[in-house]
């Protein structure tokens, strides 16, 4: 069965209320130092009685944990008194930067030839000065690159002439070697019988020399009677 809840009020009879309060209080300081024990938390109470007796306790020192408490305080009053400050300075800065992005933004339309209403002829005459010195600017950028680009294309010239010279150099030395690889090869082809070309050479000097030989002996029988 659930317990009935007890209003929450104040006791009207004085020896009543002050059993109740000796019991809540014995209570109130056991809770208060299982808290210290159980989270390691600093813990002080201080109670006063309806007669002004003072009742108190301190998981660690009093005074210590009252410095504490009090320099607490102060900083956190301080951080209250700073943020106020802190937040319109944060908001200054954002005016100011959005007021710096406006002007910058009008400005660049103007360069580009957008919202000149309104405009002096003096100031015309300065944002004509300011184009003409960017444009110096970009056309003095274009002729560095121009340059540059320039001359790299020279020095990559110039590798490929001394590549082709090299190259040309070399061309002697090697028709040289093809024509003594060429003409060693003619000197070993044999013939279809077998015979080299020198061997065929020695064969056709005999022939001939045998068939003059034969001749001369035709013309001796001849002149004899």
């Amino acid at each position: 069965m659930a317990r009935e809840r007890r209003e929450i009020r104040r006791i009207e009879n004085a020896a009543a209320r002050q059993v109740t309060y000796s019991k809540r209080r014995r209570g109130l300081f056991k809770k208060a130092e299982e808290l210290a024990v159980l989270c390691d938390a600093d813990v002080a109470l201080v109670v006063f009685s309806a007669t002004g007796k003072l009742s108190q306790f301190a998981s660690t020192s009093m005074n210590h944990i009252i410095d504490k408490y009090s320099t607490h305080s102060k900083n956190l009053g301080k951080s209250h008194q700073q943020s106020p400050i802190d937040l319109n300075i944060e908001q200054s800065k954002y005016t100011g930067l959005n007021e710096q992005l406006a002007e910058a933004t009008h400005g660049l339309r103007q360069m580009r030839g957008e919202n000149l209403e309104g405009l002096s002829v003096e100031e015309l005459h300065q944002m004509e000065r300011k184009l003409e010195a960017g444009l110096h600017r970009v056309l003095s950028t274009k002729d560095q690159l121009f340059t540059q680009q320039i001359s790299e294309l020279q020095q990559k010239g110039t590798q490929l002439e001394d590549e082709n010279r090299r190259l040309k150099e070399q061309m002697p030395q090697v028709l040289t070697a093809g024509t003594m690889v060429v003409g060693a090869g003619a000197e070993n082809i044999l013939t279809e019988d077998g015979q080299s070309s020198e061997s065929v050479m020695t064969a056709l000097h005999s022939g001939s020399s045998l068939d003059n030989d034969d001749g001369s002996d035709i013309c001796l029988k001849l002149s004899l009677p």
